[in-house]
């Protein structure tokens, strides 16, 4: 029973991933000597750490499938409904087509909105303060958890992406541009998953971080273009949106999987620079969270 533990926990998976450490002296500690050492360091720990979350995703398959209903809702019902009776202006798209990404994009937001909870969890049982004694750069630690809402992400693209083609969405078959918009969503899921663990190490409660998760997740929603043209927009709502990092991800993905105009190098630029930012800032409140 041990050893079965030990084989998907995330203490357990650390340790045989070598983040406990060498001792001083070791020819490991000599190879992370200088800054090449140091990036060969952040990128084993960060690979060790994704196959921790990994790990986890292959033993919590029912929630993937539970958050898959919510956005075949929103296609199905909303998008269907209002694509008949032609209420809000897209042009020459259908507006099913042009619902389609910001349902995506929806999902990024909603599933990596409470990750900080995770974190907290991890806190609790006592699994982030043995990563806070080990090696291990808090960078990677984030960037982590920040990969598994990606890829949490990612499972529910290919569940919209399917529905969307059994109802008819012109969506694009190039394979790069569907690449290029799993990047935009890992890029996107990955900055939600760090603010919330940015809020987390702020209020450092579970219940806290649901209230504040809630406030901000539908207002960021639907003060993007995800449901709706930014031009029909009241002025101090467009002025909001410009700001939303997540309407730059439903930019990037109507461009990639639907061709319309968009501004891919600007929503890129945006979508990378919010996670990098985050990730640097959770990492720098990882401290006292784990206190």
């Amino acid at each position: 029973m041990a050893s079965s533990t030990s084989a998907v926990s995330p203490a357990g998976l650390v340790e045989r991933g070598g983040l406990r450490g060498s001792p001083a002296g070791t020819g490991f500690d000599q190879d992370l000597d200088g800054p090449l050492g140091a990036a060969r360091l952040l990128v084993r720990r960060l690979a060790t750490l994704s196959l921790v979350e990994l790990q986890k995703l292959r033993h919590d398959r029912v929630e993937l499938y539970t958050r898959a209903v919510q956005p075949a809702l929103w296609l199905l019902v909303f998008g269907v409904t209002f694509n008949r009776i032609h209420a809000i202006p897209t042009g020459s798209v259908p507006y099913l087509d042009y619902l389609a990404p910001g349902i995506l994009a929806q999902s990024a937001l909603f599933i990596s909105i409470f990750y900080g909870i995770q974190i907290i969890w991890d806190r609790d049982a006592g699994v982030l303060a043995k990563l806070m004694v080990t090696p291990t750069p808090r960078t990677a630690l984030v960037t982590g958890k920040a990969f598994a809402a990606g890829v949490r992400a990612l499972i529910q693209v290919v569940v919209v992406l399917l529905l969307a083609a059994v109802l008819g969405v012109g969506l694009t078959a190039n394979p790069l541009k569907i690449f290029g918009a799993m990047v935009a969503v890992v890029l996107g899921s990955g900055f939600f998953a760090c603010l919330s663990i940015v809020i987390a190490g702020l209020v450092l409660s579970r219940d806290r971080l649901m209230g504040i998760g809630q406030a901000i997740m539908m207002p960021m929603f639907f003060a993007s273009n995800a449901l709706y043209p930014v031009a029909i927009m009241p002025t101090w709502v467009r002025v909001v949106s410009y700001l939303n990092p997540l309407s730059y991800l439903v930019d990037a993905l109507r461009g990639l999987l639907i061709g319309t105009d968009s501004h891919l190098m600007l929503d890129f630029t945006v979508l990378t620079g919010s996670a990098v930012l985050t990730i640097l800032t959770a990492s720098a409140l990882l401290g006292r969270l784990a206190r």
